[in-house]
């Protein structure tokens, strides 16, 4: 008898899990409370990594299509003073690939392609431990049973409760994203200064950060130490208030970069969140987490690649089959905390140099992890 298996999320982790599993021909279920793959902005660029993220692809038969979509040259980093002086600035080789962009709904429509994705199925509760199974309860007052219930649905995981009472904590590092359209036409400045990759300033306690994607389209975000309340006075919703408040935090840095600011077109709050550094759980049959619903960490490269490659890890073991299920499971989960905390140190101490009174130790961490 095949196993009764669902996902709740439809990001990175759920569709890398869901992708692998359709490829060795198990069903599972996608369950998505978005209402369609295009409900909201996918978000910014993602590089994935050749032993994590690339890796993931390719035990899903994706690597060759992830390679024709992937910008090698948006591994390009650029360090600038806040006087605009130019720190560093790296250049990957044209056969560098080890951490190539691509724009998160690149990746999700590579992702999704056959898979037959369960919209506007929002999850409320995820209640292991019923006789006959795990009961998953939606939004619209129904409920279906499972064998295993996988929770990959983000920082704010629905499904986390059933088997952790952990909630994410504020770090003290606010972001705030804005965008630039058609950046080459409209501000070949910028386009200049940011290049084929990202491009950023370290002051204290503050950064500002741009990241090209595809198409003309650029990222950028605002740093900064702040009470959670930052923003009390301010109201969000407008656009100028935003940008003078944004302007009157960085200033005396250059004016080409305080451009990035200046021509923002809309405002995001993103107060970044954390879990527990050595976040695990006593194991639940039936029930797993996956990426940030099981190890929500500063976004400094390594959430997307870590929650892509336990995805296809765990389709691989469940899909070898006819072995235990809650076994498979029991094993995935302990190599999974062992990897995760590592990560969630290196990224915990990162955010804290990165965003630091001391801009040194931005540049620093910089200078370990580009090639010379």
């Amino acid at each position: 008898m095949r196993h009764r298996i669902a996902v709740v999320g439809s990001g990175p982790a759920g569709l890398t899990f869901a992708r692998v599993l359709h490829r060795h021909g198990c069903p599972v279920a996608v369950l998505e409370r978005d209402p369609a793959a295009d409900a909201r902005p996918p978000g910014g660029v993602l590089d994935l990594h050749e032993g994590l993220g690339q890796l993931a692809l390719d035990k899903a038969g994706l690597l060759a299509e992830f390679r024709a979509f992937s910008r090698p040259e948006g591994q390009a980093m650029r360090i600038l003073d806040t006087d605009g002086a130019v720190l560093r600035d790296w250049r990957p080789r044209p056969d560098d690939r080890a951490n190539p962009e691509i724009d998160r709904g690149q990746l999700r429509d590579l992702l999704l392609g056959p898979l037959d994705v369960q919209w506007g199925r929002g999850v409320t509760q995820v209640v292991p431990g019923t006789r006959d199974g795990v009961q998953v309860h939606f939004e619209d007052g129904r409920q279906e049973t499972f064998d295993l219930v996988v929770g990959a649905d983000g920082a704010w995981s629905r499904t986390r409760p059933a088997v952790s009472a952990a909630t994410p904590q504020y770090t003290g590092v606010t972001y705030v994203e804005t965008s630039l359209e058609d950046v080459d036409t409209r501000h070949p400045g910028l386009a200049r200064l940011i290049g084929d990759g990202s491009v950023a300033a370290y002051g204290v306690n503050r950064a500002l950060v741009a990241q090209r994607n595809s198409g003309g389209h650029v990222k950028v975000y605002a740093q900064f130490r702040a009470p959670l309340d930052w923003h009390t006075n301010l109201d969000l919703a407008d656009v100028e208030a935003v940008r003078s408040s944004l302007l009157a935090l960085f200033d005396g840095w250059a004016a080409p970069v305080l451009d990035l600011l200046r021509h923002g077109t809309a405002f995001v709050h993103r107060p970044l969140y954390v879990l527990p550094v050595s976040h695990t759980w006593p194991h639940v049959c039936g029930v797993t987490l996956l990426g940030d619903a099981a190890h929500l960490m500063p976004p400094l490269g390594a959430g997307a690649n870590l929650a892509m490659l336990e995805g296809a890890e765990l389709a691989e073991s469940l899909a070898a089959g006819p072995g235990d299920l809650d076994e498979a499971v029991r094993a995935f989960e302990e190599q999974m905390w062992e990897r995760a905390a590592r990560w969630a140190k290196i990224t915990t101490a990162g955010l804290e140099r990165l965003v630091s009174p001391d801009p040194a130790q931005a540049l620093a961490i910089f200078d370990r992890v580009q090639p010379s």
